[in-house]
């Protein structure tokens, strides 16, 4: 499948913001036009902590939420499963971690009722590790803070959602602009996406993405890469990379995936 759907994708940062202004979760919620929002927390070793904060904001937001409390990949599967799913007009992931969250809920019933909703005009996204997982290519790892080294990355296979981008989280906080720019460098048919915390996109349809929130959105674009040395066998040689493209965006920008150009709303 491919998001071609009327729908709509949040990816967040993490560490969004759920005591003040709420702007980030506010969305979330008007997307979801007072229905009821499937909240899960199945990348995370301990989710209850996270289904009663995200149970608080979003109950304040005028939502009803119900939990997808995946323990196992069995709990995925079944009619108890999409039983208590019925109805529901967005799915949120938590943080923790991407695989976790692909290994045990990737190819089962829920993702298939992810895909019904958000063909129908719903939401899906999450933060965090839920915001990556919403990708086809979905990076798991990688050293952070320095520069990159020849087969340092690890990817995996996500969602699905976003089939052009890979996304990492907490960017500018944990210094991932190595690791990311090995990503696309690897992959330079599609682009590289750094959300910061506090900071989220918003895809709606086939065109682009916005940008809200307090932070940056980093687009790398390695379409115009003349030269790299990721094929030369190299194993934990630093990268070197020609001509890729950077554009940092902050609340209020959009960047059309047509042209892959950014631009200012009004």
């Amino acid at each position: 499948m491919s998001a071609t759907g009327s729908g709509t994708i949040v990816c967040i940062g993490g560490g969004e913001d759920r005591t003040g202004e709420l702007k980030i979760l506010s969305e979330v919620a008007r997307r979801v036009q007072g229905g009821v929002l499937a909240v899960s927390g199945v990348a995370s070793d301990d989710p209850v902590p996270l289904y009663e904060e995200y149970e608080r904001v979003f109950g304040a937001l005028g939502l009803r939420t119900v939990r997808v409390d995946i323990r196992q990949r069995s709990d995925a599967a079944g009619e108890d499963i999409t039983r208590s799913l019925e109805g529901v007009s967005g799915f949120f992931f938590t943080g923790g971690d991407q695989l976790r969250l692909t290994s045990r809920i990737g190819g089962t019933a829920v993702v298939d009722m992810m895909w019904q909703v958000y063909e129908a005009g719903g939401l899906v996204g999450g933060t965090s590790a839920g915001a990556t997982a919403m990708c086809s290519t979905m990076l798991v790892g990688g050293k952070a803070r320095e520069s990159h080294k020849i087969g340092d990355s690890q990817l995996a296979r996500g969602l699905g959602f976003v089939e052009w981008a890979i996304i990492d989280q907490h960017f500018a906080e944990r210094g991932r602009m190595g690791r990311l720019l090995g990503a696309v460098s690897e992959n330079p048919q599609i682009l590289g996406i750094g959300i910061d915390e506090d900071t989220a996109i918003l895809v709606e349809g086939d065109d682009g993405f916005s940008v809200l929130g307090r932070g940056a959105v980093y687009v790398i674009d390695g379409s115009s890469i003349t030269h790299s040395n990721v094929a030369e066998n190299a194993l934990n040689k630093t990268l070197s990379v020609y001509n890729l493209t950077v554009h940092v965006l902050a609340a209020g920008d959009y960047f059309g995936l047509n042209d892959r150009a950014p631009v200012k709303l009004k």
